[in-house]
């Protein structure tokens, strides 16, 4: 079997750097949003750097718990205009931001989004192909209808999708089963996010979990410098 490295991670809102460090990471990358939506994480809000500090930018997307991430609607649209305006506020003055415009202005202004799962995977594909200059192949959990409930589940999609190597968030290991994977004869890999080098960003202190917006606007083609070129 030719090996083929596998990651499956929720999708998030224009996620943090080391999200598109697992993608770099892998041949297959599968958006696992037919699951649980979890309330104030990080599927519906992220963070960017502010000269106040850390600034939320949140989706409405209601109250309801009992829903997938793949079936929450977006309340109203006038998020959209209002989180544009906060970017521009706090990086219009970056040197890369006039680079980014053009692209986020129509996502932000040209687009009416109804969709949560919709709206993030949109990003994260373009993001990781056109500005990261990434060639991983992306997938949906929903293409495999995977069997179980939690790790069986998750083992199900991991070896439909033809996997050799797993390569997962540190977060998981609180319910991963390393035998398990062994068992069905794929490697498990923890993905490592230590060392990143920090990069020249508005408004000190230095703070790396923020959005990628913050390391696209502030450093243009050097991003991926930051995420894992850094490392060869």
């Amino acid at each position: 079997m030719e090996p083929k490295r596998v990651a499956v991670l929720q999708s998030n809102y224009v996620p943090w750097k080391g999200y598109f460090d697992i993608i770099r990471d892998v041949d297959l990358f599968i958006f696992y949003d037919d699951r649980q939506f979890t309330k104030n994480d990080w599927r519906n809000r992220n963070q960017i750097k502010a000269a106040s500090g850390p600034e939320w930018l949140t989706i409405p997307v209601g109250d309801a718990i009992d829903r997938l991430i793949c079936d929450v609607a977006i309340a109203n649209e006038s998020w959209q205009a209002k989180h544009w305006r906060t970017l521009q506020q706090n990086y219009g003055r970056c040197p890369h931001f006039a680079r980014y415009r053009e692209y986020f202005a129509d996502v932000y202004l040209g687009r009416r989004w109804t969709n949560l799962s919709e709206l993030n995977q949109t990003l994260i594909r373009h993001i990781a192909r056109e500005f990261l200059g990434l060639r991983t192949e992306f997938a949906d959990s929903r293409d495999y209808a995977a069997t179980g409930q939690k790790l069986d589940r998750l083992l199900d999609l991991v070896v439909q999708s033809g996997a050799t190597t797993y390569v997962s968030g540190p977060s998981a290991k609180e319910y991963i089963v390393a035998e398990r994977f062994n068992q069905a004869g794929i490697d498990l890999v923890w993905k490592d996010y230590a060392g990143y080098p920090p990069y020249p960003q508005r408004f000190p202190p230095f703070e790396h979990k923020v959005s990628i917006l913050d390391l696209l606007f502030n450093c243009g083609p050097q991003a991926p410098h930051y995420i894992w070129g850094w490392r060869e």
